[in-house]
């Protein structure tokens, strides 16, 4: 009565939770939805015995003027993690492979098991940045899709512009590159590869973005995607109906309102990450988080989130390494506290 191939699709773990502790296992923002997100959101709470827009009309027509993209290239799901599922299961089939970088997105293989294809990981460059020249040269005529993550998680590194144009410049027709840009907020190197600016030029290529992160809105799920009408439509067709509550597209559409004081709130992480980087030996990140190679650390990356963790802090650990979410001030002097208790 099951699949038999379900046994081979890993289960996604979450980062670890605890309500003593401060929780820098997620990649979650520190600030609380704006005042006025929150009221849209309970206000929208009322009609809950309502089905919402399942055309995410408002939203989308919002989303349009704010990346200068006509509504008809976006579509809205349960967090860019559905859209990337869902762009999975519209190219692939069995007799496909779909290609990502690794370390990346830990949801990257299961979106390809469940699609039926045959993953295809490329180890990462050892600077944490994608080895693009490796996975153009991993494409075949049975690869459907790429998934590149910029910034990176858990590497925190960017691709290019420059880079990204080599890339696709080898990439074939056939093939669908999904840009994904969860961390775009956070990134401060002009010369990153830019969705808003790229996908045009390109039928192949959708973007996909979050509100869960710089928006703080992880806990409604909303997550946006954008490219040309063919792969939007597609997208669409093996969506969940009305999978985007009411509550999350009204809270998209205030937070949107207010990006400006919203996006603000960023120039905290980008002012303290470079710092908790520096004093824990990880890499510099363009994103929410550092990453800290296995190879640099003096121990097991569990060793230390479990150290971390005794100490209040809670940290994501990989067999490749340890990602440490980076908030605020506040948050990043607790953690240094305890990064030095235990080291």
């Amino acid at each position: 009565m099951i699949r038999p191939d379900l046994a081979a699709i890993p289960s996604y773990v979450p980062g670890t939770s605890d309500p003593e502790a401060l929780k820098l296992s997620s990649n979650e923002v520190a600030g609380q939805p704006l005042p006025a997100a929150a009221e849209a959101m309970a206000k929208a709470a009322i009609s809950g015995n309502r089905y919402p827009d399942m055309g995410t009309t408002q939203l989308r027509t919002a989303l349009g003027k704010h990346l200068g993209v006509d509504p008809g290239n976006i579509a809205v799901g349960c967090g860019s993690s559905a859209l990337c599922q869902q762009l999975a299961q519209a190219t692939s089939t069995p007799e496909n492979n779909i290609i990502f970088p690794w370390r990346s997105f830990e949801a990257y293989p299961i979106f390809c098991r469940i699609a039926g294809a045959e993953p295809r990981p490329v180890p990462l460059l050892s600077d944490g940045h994608l080895d693009l020249n490796t996975i153009a040269s991993t494409i075949d005529e049975r690869t459907s899709l790429v998934y590149l993550c910029s910034p990176n998680n858990p590497s925190g590194a960017v691709v290019p512009r420059a880079g990204f144009d080599d890339f696709m410049a080898r990439v074939p027709a056939h093939v669908t590159v999904a840009l994904d840009e969860a961390y775009v907020e956070f990134n401060r190197d002009p010369d990153a590869v830019n969705g808003c600016d790229v996908w045009r030029e390109h039928d192949n290529v959708l973007c996909l973005r979050t509100f869960s992160k710089a928006y703080g809105l992880a806990g409604v799920r909303i997550g946006y995607a954008f490219g040309h009408r063919d792969l939007i439509d597609a997208v669409n067709k093996v969506g969940v109906p009305f999978q985007v509550s009411a509550i999350a597209q009204a809270g998209a559409l205030a937070s949107l309102k207010h990006s400006d004081e919203l996006l603000a709130r960023l120039e905290d992480t980008v002012e303290v990450r470079d710092e908790v980087a520096d004093r824990i030996g990880a890499a510099r990140s363009q994103a929410n988080f550092v990453w800290l190679p296995a190879e640099k650390c003096e121990r097991e990356p569990a060793a230390i989130a479990a150290d971390l963790a005794r100490h209040g802090v809670l940290v994501r650990a990989f067999p490749e390494g340890l990602r440490v979410t980076v908030t605020d001030r506040e948050e990043a002097d607790e953690f240094l506290s305890a990064w030095d208790a235990v080291n």
